[in-house]
């Protein structure tokens, strides 16, 4: 199995993206420790969906700083150690300049940037701390197509994504050294449970249209990118942004 006794932290693991990533470093023998925010009934039912044992939910709110911290040093004192960070949390909501008051404005941003962003960096610093004294680690952060090609009634989340890719290619350099990977792996649409009304909706076919595939992907090959990229083998693609849009924008 590719990560035997390798232990995972996937922030929102619990749903989407985040629990396709959680079946599947299961699947090849990691140990993983499922993050949410909310959702209990969720985490839990993630859990009864890996393979194996072992396996853990730890309820923290990302946009809580010392939440990240407790739930780290918890993490660490449950299994010994962190060898890949997974940070796919993050938050998607609406709020349209032409439309939106200014207090909404605010708070969209403030909150979209306080999670997406600021929460992955402290995540990722807790996390870091641990791996530097051990020499090794991989972390891999979700950010979205959406960082390159602009999201114009969500702009605070792309510019949360545009941020993540900066602070990935930042580390990737930083942390080297200490024999840390950083990688970013950038989806387009995906079908997931929060996408399917979307999907099924009058803007479907247009979102689907959007990649020559005529369709959007799957959680489950956005997660196959980024067990990829949580491999040894991949070491040497550390600061790569992996884009899985299915050709939807292609960036040079």
């Amino acid at each position: 199995m590719r990560f035997q006794d390798t232990v995972v932290l996937i922030t929102g693991g619990a749903r989407g993206i985040g629990r396709a990533a959680s079946i599947a470093f299961a699947k090849e023998g990691a140990r993983v420790a499922v993050n949410y925010r909310s959702q209990t009934q969720a985490a839990n039912a993630c859990l009864d969906l890996l393979e194996g044992d072992g396996h853990k939910a730890y309820q923290a709110d990302l946009a809580d700083p010392a939440a990240i911290h407790a739930m780290v040093e918890q993490v660490v004192d449950d299994f010994g150690r962190i060898d890949v960070l997974v940070n796919n949390a993050g938050i998607h909501e609406t709020h349209p300049i032409d439309k939106v008051d200014y207090q909404t404005w605010q708070k969209e941003w403030q909150d979209t940037i306080g999670v997406n962003l600021i929460g992955a960096a402290n995540i990722t610093y807790c996390v870091s701390q641990h791996m530097m004294r051990a020499g090794k680690g991989h972390i891999v952060f979700v950010s979205s197509r959406g960082a390159f090609r602009g999201e114009p009634d969500q702009p605070a989340y792309g510019a949360s994504k545009a941020g993540m890719n900066q602070m990935a290619q930042s580390l990737a350099q930083k942390l080297a050294p200490y024999g840390i990977f950083c990688g970013v792996v950038a989806p387009g649409f995906v079908e997931t449970d929060l996408a399917r009304e979307i999907l099924e909706g009058p803007r479907g076919v247009g979102i689907r249209a959007q990649s020559p595939f005529q369709r959007v992907a799957k959680p489950e090959e956005v997660a196959h990118a980024i067990l990829f990229l949580s491999e040894n083998k991949s070491l040497f693609l550390s600061g790569a942004i992996i884009d899985v849009n299915g050709a939807s924008y292609l960036r040079s």
